[in-house]
């Protein structure tokens, strides 16, 4: 899933407030995923991170759209590279001198797998919605009216049985929730709300 990366500090600090354009992230997507359904996964955790940047932490245009590349870009090197995840979206980065928070965000997303602590708000949002949001698309395609409709209850009890997107850690969700101080319910609704405007 992911390799130690071995150490703890990303980017320069001198390059605060760099970004890509979103034209450059979304050729960086479109380069390096191929997958279709990765894709999807992708725009849906940085949709879900727009949002919650917006209503939850109240940023402006550019803090929200810091939340929403760490999103777009957080598995981009998981299509074609699995064996070096994380280490070579990070050097990309680096390489084109983007903030140092945003690589962070990126490189803490599996702190079991990486081996880098979530600190920032966007780190563990990032870390919390990934999981999550895959768990939930899953059950939305299983059901016939996708996400119209869908219920928190419905989505708890396809987190209970454990062969449902048999992937997807529970124990990486319930970690990622107590370490952003967000109850799972609230988490999921926000989900349930956003995730089928995302693609």
């Amino acid at each position: 899933m992911g390799h130690n990366l071995g150490r703890q500090e990303f980017g320069d600090p001198k390059n605060k407030g760099n970004v890509l354009s979103r034209e450059d992230a979304n050729s960086l997507l479109n380069d390096w995923v191929k997958n279709d359904r990765l894709r999807l996964h992708m725009k849906q955790v940085a949709y879900l991170m727009k949002k919650w940047a917006g209503e939850k932490e109240g940023l402006d245009d550019a803090g929200i759209w810091s939340w929403e590349m760490a999103g777009l870009l957080h598995d981009a090197d998981w299509d074609q590279w699995p064996d070096q995840h994380c280490s070579l979206i990070i050097e990309e980065l680096e390489k084109r001198n983007i903030d140092p928070e945003i690589i962070h965000a990126i490189a803490s997303h599996g702190p079991d797998y990486f081996g880098v602590e979530p600190v920032t708000n966007m780190d563990k949002m990032l870390f919390a919605f990934d999981e999550l949001s895959g768990l939930v698309h899953a059950y939305s395609l299983m059901r016939p009216e996708g996400y119209a409709g869908m219920e928190l209850k419905g989505v708890k009890k396809r987190l209970k049985e454990k062969s449902f997107a048999a992937n997807v850690s529970r124990d990486d969700i319930n970690n990622a929730c107590s370490r952003a101080g967000v109850q799972l319910d609230d988490l999921i609704n926000f989900i349930i709300k956003y995730q089928g405007e995302a693609g």
